[in-house]
C-alpha cells in the first residue's frame, strides 16, 4: 500500500500542469490596481468594467457585458513588459483621462465609439506602454482613479432605456456564428482569435488576449435581440466585410485601428443591429466568413 502511494505521487509530480501560474510580478500588478484579472496565454488581462454607468443603446437599457467591460493587458517581451487596453469613458472623462496617460509616459493610440444612441455617450480609448510591470501599473494608476470622477455637464441624467426580457437559444448562436463563446449574465459573447495576423511587439506576441480578435455580443431573447461587436482585418477585408454587413442590415458605427506603428496594419470595425438572434448570427457569420479566420462550423 505504501509503495502504492508512493508511486501515484510520483506520477502526480511528474505529470505536465496545464494551469498557467500567475507570475509574480502580474499578481503585484493586481494588488496594487485593486482589480480583478486572470493570466491566460501568457497574458495579464486585468478587468477595468463601468459597472457604475448605465447605458441603453437606441432605448435598449444594454448590461455592462455588452460591450462596457475596459480592460489592461500586460504580456512579456524582448526587453520588458508591453501594456495594450482599452479604457471605457463617458464623454467628460476623455479629456481628463488623456492627460493623465500622457502626463504619465504612455501613449493613447486610438480614441472612438462603438454604438451610435448611446446614453449617455460613450467613448474607448485605447492606450499603450511598455517597461516593467509595476512601473506601468503605477503609471496607468492615475488614469484609471478618475474613471466615475468627472461631473456630467448635462443639466439631468439619461433617459433610461428597457431591458429585452428573455433568454438565447446560446447553443445555436455558436453554431451559426461557427465559434463556442461565453455566457455572462445575459450576454452570450463569442470572442475569435486572428493566429493567422502574425502580429509581434517588442518579441511579444500580440494575441486574441492582448486585444487582437473578433467578436460578437448578443442581448435579449430569440426573437428580438441585439448585437454589437468588432471585426478584425486585413487592408483587403475590409471592404468585403463592409459590404456584407450592410448587406444584412447591420449599422457599422466605426472603422479605425488600435495600434500604432504596427506591421501589418490592422483595422477594427464596430457593428450594432437589431432582429432575431438568429439572423442577426447569421449576419455575423457572413462578415467572418469575409476574413481569414477559421469558423468550426
Amino acid at each position: 500500500m505504501c509503495t502504492l502511494l508512493i508511486l501515484f505521487a510520483s506520477l502526480a509530480l511528474a505529470a505536465p500542469t496545464f494551469a498557467q501560474e500567475m507570475p509574480a510580478d502580474y499578481a503585484a500588478v493586481l494588488k496594487m490596481l485593486a482589480r480583478q484579472g486572470d493570466y491566460k496565454d501568457g497574458v495579464l488581462k486585468v478587468n477595468v468594467p463601468r459597472t457604475d454607468v448605465a447605458v441603453s443603446v437606441a432605448g435598449v437599457a444594454t448590461p455592462t457585458a455588452f460591450g462596457f467591460g475596459g480592460w489592461i493587458a500586460l504580456t512579456k517581451g524582448d526587453h520588458g513588459d508591453v501594456m495594450m487596453g482599452d479604457l471605457v469613458l463617458t464623454e467628460e472623462e476623455v479629456g481628463p483621462v488623456m492627460s493623465a496617460v500622457l502626463d504619465n509616459g504612455l501613449d493613447v493610440t486610438a480614441l472612438h465609439n462603438h454604438f451610435f444612441y448611446d446614453a449617455p455617450r460613450i467613448f474607448y480609448m485605447h492606450v499603450h506602454g511598455h517597461g516593467i510591470a509595476g512601473d506601468i501599473a503605477t503609471r496607468i494608476a492615475p488614469a484609471l482613479a478618475l474613471l466615475g470622477k468627472a461631473a456630467s455637464r448635462r443639466g439631468s441624467a439619461a433617459p433610461a432605456g428597457s431591458p429585452i426580457e428573455g433568454t438565447l437559444d446560446a447553443a445555436k448562436l455558436a453554431k451559426i456564428v461557427g465559434h463556442e463563446g461565453e455566457q455572462t449574465g445575459a450576454v452570450y459573447k463569442i470572442t475569435i482569435a486572428r493566429p493567422d495576423i502574425p502580429l509581434k511587439e517588442m518579441g511579444a506576441p500580440i494575441n486574441a488576449r492582448m486585444g487582437l480578435n473578433t467578436w460578437a455580443a448578443f442581448y435579449g431573447r430569440d426573437s428580438d435581440a441585439v448585437v454589437a461587436g468588432d471585426v478584425a482585418m486585413r487592408a483587403a477585408e475590409v471592404t468585403p466585410v463592409l459590404k456584407t454587413l450592410r448587406a444584412n442590415g447591420i449599422e457599422v458605427v466605426a472603422i479605425h485601428h488600435h495600434m500604432t506603428g504596427s506591421e501589418p496594419t490592422v483595422y477594427f470595425l464596430h457593428y450594432w443591429g437589431r432582429g432575431s438572434a438568429e439572423k442577426l448570427a447569421s449576419a455575423v457569420r457572413a462578415a467572418i466568413d469575409q476574413t481569414g479566420t477559421r469558423a468550426s462550423g
